[in-house]
């Protein structure tokens, strides 16, 4: 099962207190049972807007792909001509 992302876990949340404070509000019950109820409520509603929330999709398929002799070319040009190294000066000890 995969872990809840972090839009997930806030949008839950956030459904969760604004949906019971405005049921609270609305219904300006005072009994127990009541306000367990729209408790109850608000949790299921903040656990379905949780689970509906698009999850990213991941990039495996974009990696599976070979690479191609024309993406290879043109990602590092190659020189034919060989490099000359510089000669290595190094400093007098003082």
């Amino acid at each position: 099962m995969p872990r809840p992302s972090a839009a997930q876990l806030a949008y839950g949340s956030c459904t969760v207190i604004f949906s019971t404070l405005a049921m609270l509000l609305l219904s300006q019950t005072s009994s127990g049972a009541g306000i367990a109820v729209i408790a109850v409520a608000a949790l299921a509603l903040g656990l379905l807007v949780a689970l509906t929330v698009r999850q990213p999709r991941s990039r495996t398929a974009a990696q599976e792909r070979p690479a191609t002799k024309d993406t290879v070319r043109a990602a590092a040009p190659v020189s034919l001509t060989p490099v000359r190294s510089e000669p290595v000066r190094e400093r007098a000890a003082s």
